[in-house]
C-alpha cells in the first residue's frame, strides 16, 4: 500500500475514493495512457478486485505511444484489461473540427464503453478527470456527464499534484509521464481532420521521441507542422544537426513546411 501522500486541505484520502468505488459495484475504468486514469484503475482494482475492469479505446486520434503506456499501466496494476475500437473520425461533425469537437468524440467513446460494459454487468463507469482539468468550456465533460460517467478524483478534490504523488508511491509506470492529449488536439479548430493527417502527426511525434525528446507536440496550422518540445529541450532541438534532421524527416512525412518553436511546450490547454 502506498505511503501517506501530501493532500491539499480539501482533498480526501485514497481510502475514501476506494470506499465510494466499492459501494458502486462492478466498475469500468476508461484507461488511457496517462497517469490520471491509471491511478483510478489502481484504486478501483484495490477496492473491487475482479469486479474492476479497464478498457482502452483506440482510434485514429490515439497515438501508438498512448496505447503502449495504457497497456503498461494495466499490467503493473494487474487489472482485467480490454482494448476496444471506437473511432469518431466516422462522424462528419468530428472531421469538421469545430470548437466542440470533443463533445462528438466523447459521445462515440462513451457509447462504445457502455455497449461493452452493460452486458458484462458494469454498474458504474469512471474516468481520470480531476480538479485541475476544470475551467472554461469543456464539451467533452458534458458528453461524459450525459453518459453517466463519474469522476472519482474530482469528487475527492484531487488535482495533478495528488495524482502524481500517489502514482509515484504506488509504483505506477506512468507517474512521471508527460501530460498528453489526443492527436486531434494538435489540429487548429476549423481545419479538417482526417485519419491520414492524424497518422502523419503520430509518426512525426514518434520520431521526435526516438531522437530523445520527452515532451513533444507537432501542431498543424494551415498545413504547416509546428514542432514543440519541453522548454528544457529547446536548445537541443535547435542544434544545427538536430534541427536539420527533424525538418527533413517531417517533410518526408508530408509536412511541406516545418516550423521549430523557440518558446517550447508550456502546457497550454488542449482540446
Amino acid at each position: 500500500m502506498p505511503a501517506v501522500i501530501p493532500l491539499r486541505p480539501a482533498a480526501q484520502a485514497p481510502e475514501a475514493i476506494e470506499a465510494r468505488l466499492r459501494a458502486g459495484g462492478r466498475t469500468l475504468v476508461a484507461l488511457s495512457g496517462g497517469v490520471d486514469s491509471a491511478v483510478v484503475a489502481y484504486l478501483a482494482h484495490r477496492a473491487l478486485g475482479a469486479d474492476a475492469l479497464a478498457v482502452t479505446l483506440v482510434g485514429s486520434a490515439v497515438s501508438a505511444e498512448e496505447r503502449r503506456a495504457a497497456a503498461a499501466s494495466a499490467r503493473a496494476i494487474g487489472i482485467e484489461a480490454h482494448v476496444l475500437d471506437a473511432d469518431p473520425i466516422e462522424l462528419a461533425e468530428y472531421r469538421e473540427n469545430p470548437e466542440d469537437r470533443c463533445y462528438y468524440c466523447r459521445k462515440v467513446e462513451t457509447r462504445a464503453l457502455r455497449s461493452f460494459g452493460d452486458p458484462r454487468g458494469v454498474r458504474q463507469y469512471v474516468d481520470g478527470v480531476h480538479a485541475d482539468d476544470l475551467g472554461g468550456d469543456r464539451p467533452g465533460l458534458r458528453a461524459m456527464a450525459e453518459a453517466g460517467f463519474l469522476h472519482p478524483l474530482l469528487d475527492a478534490g484531487w488535482g495533478k499534484r495528488e495524482v502524481r504523488a500517489f502514482a509515484r508511491e504506488a509504483g505506477l509506470p506512468s507517474w512521471e509521464r508527460p501530460s498528453n492529449a489526443c492527436l486531434a488536439s494538435r489540429v487548429a479548430h476549423g481545419e479538417r481532420i482526417s485519419a491520414a493527417l492524424l497518422g502523419r502527426i503520430d509518426r512525426a511525434e514518434t520520431l521526435l521521441r526516438e531522437i530523445g525528446f520527452r515532451q513533444v507536440r507537432v501542431r498543424v496550422r494551415a498545413g504547416v507542422g509546428h514542432v514543440e518540445v519541453g522548454p528544457s529541450e529547446v536548445a537541443q532541438l535547435f542544434e544545427p544537426a538536430t534541427a536539420a534532421r527533424v525538418t527533413a524527416e517531417l517533410r518526408v512525412q508530408g509536412f511541406e513546411r516545418v516550423v521549430l518553436d523557440r518558446d517550447g511546450y508550456h502546457g497550454r490547454r488542449e482540446s
